[in-house]
């Protein structure tokens, strides 16, 4: 109807084809068209079975009922279900084939990727595994991708033991959540956990994270629906619920023992953040100093803030400049924008400082230090911005370094650093493609074992340095260097 390739749902009963429910919904009306001549008649035992309620993924080939409102696992005496789930498998499969020769034949007219051919051995990124789009749901592929190259924060979920949050004989069979379970019963990190097990396994081309995404409707009310969605402000979600949620502990039993117990993560690197630490505070978790001076009276107010990921404005006259060539004059560089971030400036009037001294709303200047740093700097370049009746994209190109950015000049007390305490290096960049908050596309760049790979949606291609490097980026993952053993006995 819509002529929608995403997220493809096939009625078992008259095998039409129609989109599924995170893209406009047309297989559910479908199944709803096929109620109406029944409403007027008792339905009898042979008129029900041609309702039309049960369908299946053609992505994940997962089997839904319309009627029970659910995921079903069941399948007929003669197993159907599974005969067609058969069937669609071999026909992806026939398609990756015939695909991935065609692909190949490209691969061998091209001098560029016989280059990478002869270094790495491969052309493709057989390991790497995309995640399918399940109607405007990039911003959220985007965020996965990158977080799951973070390698000490993929690895602590990863090794994390699987929750049953079944009981009874359904325990270990069905997989998929159930909307009559209730909130209670749905488990964010156990669905994040296994989105990250299934990536980088190299068993499939292509993942549907449709299990996580209906729990992240379930709690996350701002992203149920199929509008684009600003991608940084879902990471901030996910990582706070994360967050609160292994605080919490399933079974009785709190998952922060695990992070008690992990060397890796010793009690120095916490960060709390609204109550005890977990992997979260520990791996992006630092401390801001917010100095504010009172200009009438000379107070000093001093403030501990946590954070989980920096905010940066691009300063304004950089904002009229979309690349590198565009204008003469100096480029912004991602040093401008910390510096623009942690300069002294002057509060307005609309931000005037209650002085306790002065016992009133006063003029005063305001400085951002970094008492703490993390060990990931996520860097939010804050692209969008209101006016007085849109949102408009500040389109500038940041240039950023991959190895080597030293944050030692924006700390408090930076005598107390180590020599390489303070030096992180680019492990993953988010980049929006298009115009508006509300529309355009989200891909990932991100680094695995020494190689730069784009993720986008379901295709995963290997790239280069330089192509990172001229990314228009939107979040930045820095990961702090590690220390050369022996470094400190010197």
């Amino acid at each position: 109807v819509c002529r929608s390739n995403k997220s493809p749902w096939v009625c078992l009963t008259c095998s039409s084809v129609h989109c599924g429910r995170y893209v406009n919904g047309h297989a559910k009306k479908h199944y709803e068209d096929a109620q109406i001549p029944m409403t007027n008649h008792k339905k009898t035992e042979k008129q029900e079975k041609v309702q039309h309620t049960v369908c299946m993924d053609c992505s994940s080939y997962s089997t839904y009922c319309y009627r029970c409102d659910d995921f079903v696992v069941n399948d007929t005496k003669l197993g159907l279900v599974q005969k067609v789930r058969e069937h669609l498998q071999n026909l992806e499969n026939s398609a990756f084939t015939s695909d991935r020769h065609r692909k190949r034949k490209l691969l061998e007219n091209s001098s560029l990727n016989s280059k990478l051919l002869k270094v790495n051995g491969s052309t493709t990124a057989l390991c790497a595994t995309g995640l399918r789009n399940l109607g405007n749901t990039c911003f959220m592929n985007a965020i996965l991708q990158s977080l799951s190259n973070i390698q000490q924060f993929c690895c602590y979920f990863k090794e994390l033991p699987a929750v049953e949050l079944r009981n009874g004989k359904t325990a270990g069979r069905r997989t998929y959540h159930t909307r009559s379970q209730g909130d209670n019963n749905v488990s964010l990190v156990e669905e994040f956990r296994k989105t990250l097990c299934a990536l980088w396994q190299g068993s499939q081309t292509a993942f549907s994270p449709e299990s996580l995404f209906y729990v992240v409707w379930k709690i996350m009310p701002n992203f149920r629906g199929y509008q684009q969605q600003d991608a940084h402000e879902f990471m901030r979600y996910l990582l706070d619920h994360l967050h609160l949620e292994l605080q919490g502990g399933f079974n009785g039993v709190s998952r922060s023992v695990i992070l008690q117990e992990n060397s890796n993560l010793s009690a120095s690197n916490k960060c709390c953040i609204n109550g005890a630490s977990t992997v979260v505070t520990a791996i992006f978790g630092g401390i801001l100093q917010n100095e504010v001076n009172c200009l009438i009276c000379g107070t000093e107010s001093r403030k501990f803030d946590p954070f989980l990921d920096l905010s940066l404005d691009i300063p304004s006259q950089f904002r009229n400049k979309r690349s590198k060539n565009q204008e003469s004059g100096p480029m912004c560089t991602l040093r401008d924008c910390l510096r623009s971030f942690t300069d002294l400036e002057e509060l307005d009037e609309t931000e005037l400082y209650m002085c306790h001294k002065c016992k009133k709303k006063q003029k005063s200047t305001k400085k951002f230090w970094i008492q703490k740093l993390p060990k990931v700097l996520c860097l939010h370049l804050k692209r969008f911005h209101w006016t007085a009746y849109l949102r408009n994209k500040v389109d500038t190109y940041v240039e950023f370094p991959l190895r080597g950015l030293d944050m030692k000049c924006y700390l408090l007390e930076p005598e107390n650093s180590g020599p390489e305490s303070c030096l992180y290096d680019l492990v993953a960049v988010v980049v929006h493609h298009g115009s508006g908050v509300g529309s355009g596309h989200y891909t990932a760049y991100a680094a695995h074992e020494g190689r730069w790979f784009h993720f986008n949606d379901s295709t995963v291609t290997l790239t280069d340095e330089e192509t990172v490097g001229k990314a228009k980026a939107y979040i930045l993952f820095y990961v702090e260097r590690q220390a050369r053993p022996g470094a400190d006995k010197l």
